[in-house]
């Protein structure tokens, strides 16, 4: 079957190459700020980190891209599940992957300006930085609301420059006369303690599922694509194989570096490590400031687009499916959903506010890596039953090995949402208990009024199926 065009909804005009550049754009981001987190999760081994996880997020993508060759609309995790199992884990799946989606805008309009008043020393305080934050979430939602087509060039535009400058950056150090292999010394050195026996390097290895997710955006996307439906594939597994690839290559090169324990422990723990290695160990002032722009600006706003472009798209569909009032279905003149956008917004500086007066948002952002991965294992699961249930179901993308490639993708997705659990602390859990307190109330309003009144309907491959 090959995709139809939804008549008064998104507007179905996307190249397959900017599907994929939505998804490596959402995945390839913190690479220049988040390395610091890396390097205390795993070490100068960081780089044999992103290549296993590379390997173990593979099988999930593949049956991502499965499923994504089955359904023509928008909303992913809500429909494999909903169809697979029933609408209440449809629902939860959906608002488990939102968990990591929804905290993505704040965290990198607070990190931008962390780069910002860092390098150009203006020293902001709290609030004046939260101010700026504020202009900054404004700015994305005013293009956010734009056509489509503005949207992703402008987030391939960002990922090119934050690829390139990647790239190039790993080079230059590696040739720069400051990189030794005699600096990588215990390669599975760590800062996260052993629990239940399981090492600090794994665990922190199954951390790095973070910089991974991003994939599952493709499905989010292939409501407006205008290509067959089975090149969805090419997308989800191209995207994880890009930033993979540079993930490997880029930390390998920053590991034999001179200095980077001490830059780690004296200046960078909270951030930007091989910038300040830049400047603080190999003296450096022009390049570190490319790397921020280019990489470090653009790479983080490539990654918000992409993940604001798919809570939009996941609130319509909950929307159009009776999963939320219809009037979150609403597109404007640029055919853009419009409630969801302004949503997203308002939620977005109320989290920049409450990341600032107190530890309620760096808790939360914690807790993506746990989120995304359970969502991913109950997809896994879905997948399992949406192929008993509909052996007729015939995807042009069929994983090798049937439902034994399916299980073993599950086990993947369930043994790092476990990792995933032995790194976080109480706070986190806490937030993670607010977030799924308030979607227990949307969920509880469904079903005591608005499932009685309109069933859930949801695009199937035997047509419109009501759950």
């Amino acid at each position: 079957m090959e995709n139809t065009q939804t008549k008064g909804g998104l507007n179905k005009s996307l190249k397959l190459i900017f599907v994929y550049t939505v998804a490596t754009g959402s995945i390839f981001t913190f690479v220049n700020y988040w390395d610091s987190v890396f390097y205390g999760y795993c070490g100068t081994g960081t780089f044999l980190a992103f290549g296993l996880m590379t390997i173990a997020i593979l099988p999930v993508a593949l049956v991502y891209s499965e499923l994504a060759s089955l359904f023509h609309t928008s909303g992913g995790e809500l429909i494999y599940n909903t169809v697979g199992i029933n609408k209440h884990v449809g629902f939860l799946a959906s608002w488990l992957i939102m968990a990591a989606w929804i905290s993505v805008p704040p965290a990198v309009v607070m990190a931008i300006m962390t780069w910002v008043n860092k390098t150009f020393n203006l020293g902001l305080g709290t609030w004046p930085m939260v101010a700026c934050a504020a202009v900054l979430l404004v700015l994305y939602f005013l293009m956010s609301i734009q056509n489509v087509q503005i949207l992703v060039k402008a987030q391939a535009v960002m990922l090119f420059c934050n690829i390139t400058v990647t790239i190039l950056t790993g080079f230059i150090l590696l040739f720069s006369g400051h990189w030794h292999l005699s600096n990588f010394g215990n390669i599975f050195s760590t800062t996260l303690d052993s629990v239940y026996g399981i090492p600090g390097w794994v665990i922190g290895m199954a951390l790095l599922i973070t910089p991974y997710f991003g994939f599952e955006t493709v499905p989010q996307m292939v409501e407006e694509g205008d290509f067959p439906i089975k090149n969805s594939k090419k997308a989800i597994c191209g995207s994880i194989l890009t930033c993979g690839s540079i993930y490997v290559f880029y930390y390998f090169c920053v590991a034999g570096l001179d200095g980077l324990q001490d830059v780690y422990t004296n200046f960078a723990q909270d951030g930007f490590l091989t910038i300040s290695t830049m400047q603080n160990q190999l003296g450096w002032t022009f390049w570190p400031i490319v790397v921020g722009l280019l990489s470090c600006l653009l790479g983080m706003g490539a990654s918000l687009l992409g993940f604001w472009m798919s809570t939009v798209r996941m609130l319509y569909s909950m929307a159009n499916k009776n999963f939320l009032p219809k009037v979150f279905a609403k597109v404007n003149k640029n055919q853009q959903p419009l409630l969801p956008n302004v949503f997203l917004l308002v939620l977005s500086l109320v989290f920049i506010v409450l990341q600032n007066s107190s530890d309620f948002m760096s808790a939360f952002f914690n807790l993506m890596s746990f989120g995304c991965a359970c969502a991913y294992a109950l997809t896994m699961i879905s997948a399992v039953c949406i192929h008993h249930k509909y052996p007729g179901w015939k995807s042009s993308n069929a994983v090798k090995g049937g439902d034994a490639f399916r299980i073993l993708a599950m086990l993947i997705a369930v043994a790092i949402a476990f990792f995933c659990t032995l790194g976080q602390g109480i706070d986190s859990w806490i937030c993670f208990g607010v977030y799924l307190g308030v979607g227990v109330v949307i969920w509880l309003w469904m079903v005591c009024v608005n499932w009685k009144k309109h069933p859930v309907e949801i695009e199937t491959p035997d047509g419109v199926k009501t759950f």
